[in-house]
């Protein structure tokens, strides 16, 4: 029988285990040097991970940091990334185009503190002077709440010749709304008014809040203003009824004309010099040359809104006729409803602002502000009560005491100040000179400081688009 080869025979189990266990040890030794501690967290304890590897187990030093995700090839995205503004308001400011720059703002797609490039929108628009609307823009940019503050930012120009003297540190850096047209700087100013904050924060939680937009549409009346946002802060249980008294050409029709656009609810202008009889006001189409002709008359308009917010205009209330006329605002006046012809239901107007227009103490608020002590400061809050309390027995000599009864308030418009002047005819300037017609600096004010010669105080702002015209059609 063949013999078999030997085997050759495995080592104890003993010695291949002390065998490992050497290597084991100088592993262990090798990854104590290799992360080794600093003396500040030398008192720490070392803990040690264990892994077994067939019958032997490995430990090693495992970090007293939490274990860290698998590094990705890819880096990921951020979980919260910085979204980039559209450049929307950017685009509507910069195709000169007002009507787009009104849809973006009214549409809350933006802002008008939102960021154009590395300035504000306002600050963008007050240097680019290459935009043909670039008031109307500015102005809209106001309106709807742009910082006023961000003319700061301006770095006014100054002449290429003196840009690099020694000298041009020295000397204090010149106000940037100097380099800007009358109307601009009248509004930038208006907006950084205090009385204005204030003024617009009377209204600013309620239904009337949009009516704060008017003042970058109407030069001065800030008091009359004031005193409005006032009695519309207030609550009241019966209908809300204005008259706005005062000279002629000084924003009363203009103001009245806003308050439904502003407001976005339909409006009705009545012409109270056609009224003839008592019946007349009901069956009177609105009249007024802002408006789309209407074939609607006062009763069908307040029928088709019954119990919502509407806006009918009394235009030149005093000049009606006949006085009998207004004894049918009585009972809608007071009541909130009306029946247009006995023996027809009621109708709910308790919803409808009336604003009445009227000349009525035209003489007074003139010999009021001669005796002020200085005629060409802003009107004190103390001197326009006064002024309304003044006012109000003429009204009601004139239109009788049941109707001025049931009115909220009287509103007296005053005289401009030199400074509003200004603001008007160059804005008369403006709106006469087509995008085509480019004149030099000094001719704009030229013809808006010459203008004033020409004011006429019982004829108010028309006289200075007046003169304006004028002196533009001479000038080219």
């Amino acid at each position: 029988m063949p013999t078999s080869a030997p085997l050759a025979q495995a080592p104890p189990a003993w010695h291949a285990r002390k065998g490992s266990r050497s290597s084991v040890a100088s592993r262990r030794q090798s990854l104590l040097e290799r992360f080794a501690r600093p003396d500040s967290r030398a008192s720490e304890p070392i803990l040690y991970e264990e892994e077994e590897e067939d019958t032997l187990r490995v430990a090693r030093p495992a970090s007293s940091l939490a274990h860290a995700a698998p590094i990705s090839p890819v880096p990921p995205s951020p979980i919260h990334a910085i979204a980039t503004p559209r450049p929307t308001l950017l685009f509507a400011l910069a195709s000169d185009n007002i009507d787009e720059v009104k849809r973006v703002l009214n549409s809350g797609e933006v802002g008008p503190n939102d960021d154009v490039g590395p300035q504000s929108a306002l600050a963008f628009t007050l240097t680019a002077r290459q935009l043909k609307h670039r008031q109307e823009m500015v102005k809209l940019l106001l309106a709807h709440g742009a910082d006023p503050t961000a003319v700061k930012q301006i770095h006014p120009s100054r002449p290429a010749s003196a840009a690099g003297s020694d000298e041009d540190h020295d000397e204090p850096s010149p106000d940037p709304l100097e380099e800007l047209d009358y109307a601009t700087k009248y509004y930038i100013k208006r907006a950084e008014a205090p009385q204005t904050r204030r003024a617009s924060a009377l209204i600013h939680r309620s239904f009337f809040r949009p009516l704060a937009r008017v003042r970058y549409d109407l030069v001065g009346q800030d008091r009359a203003l004031e005193q409005l946002f006032r009695v519309l802060s207030m609550p009241m249980t019966a209908p809300i009824v204005v008259l706005l008294c005062g000279p002629s050409g000084h924003g009363k029709s203009l103001l009245a004309r806003k308050f439904g656009s502003l407001l976005e609810v339909p409006t009705h202008t009545v012409n109270m010099t056609t009224l003839r009889d008592t019946h007349d006001i009901w069956r009177s189409y609105s009249m007024s040359p802002y408006e789309e002709p209407s074939t609607c008359t006062l009763a069908d308009f307040l029928l088709a809104n019954e119990g919502r917010r509407c806006v009918v205009v009394l235009d030149e209330i005093e000049k009606s006729p006949n006085e009998k006329a207004l004894s049918s605002l009585l009972m809608p006046w007071e009541l909130g409803r009306c029946s247009f012809e006995a023996g027809h239901r009621h109708v709910d107007v308790s919803q409808v602002i009336w604003l009445g227009t009227s000349n009525i103490g035209h003489d007074l608020v003139f010999e009021h502000q001669e005796k002020r002590q200085e005629p060409e400061a802003p009107m004190s809050r103390e001197e326009y009560v006064d002024l309304m309390g003044m006012l109000r027995p003429c009204v009601s000599q004139r239109l009788g005491a049941s109707l001025l009864s049931r009115v909220t308030t009287v509103l007296p418009f005053i005289p401009f100040t030199t400074e509003e002047k200004l603001a008007i005819s160059a804005e008369a300037l403006h709106s006469l000179t087509g995008e085509e017609t480019e004149l030099p600096p000094a001719t704009i004010d030229m013809i808006v400081r010459n203008s004033l010669n020409a004011y006429i105080p019982a004829e108010g702002a028309r006289s200075l688009y007046r003169a304006v015209s004028n002196l533009l059609l001479d000038t080219i």
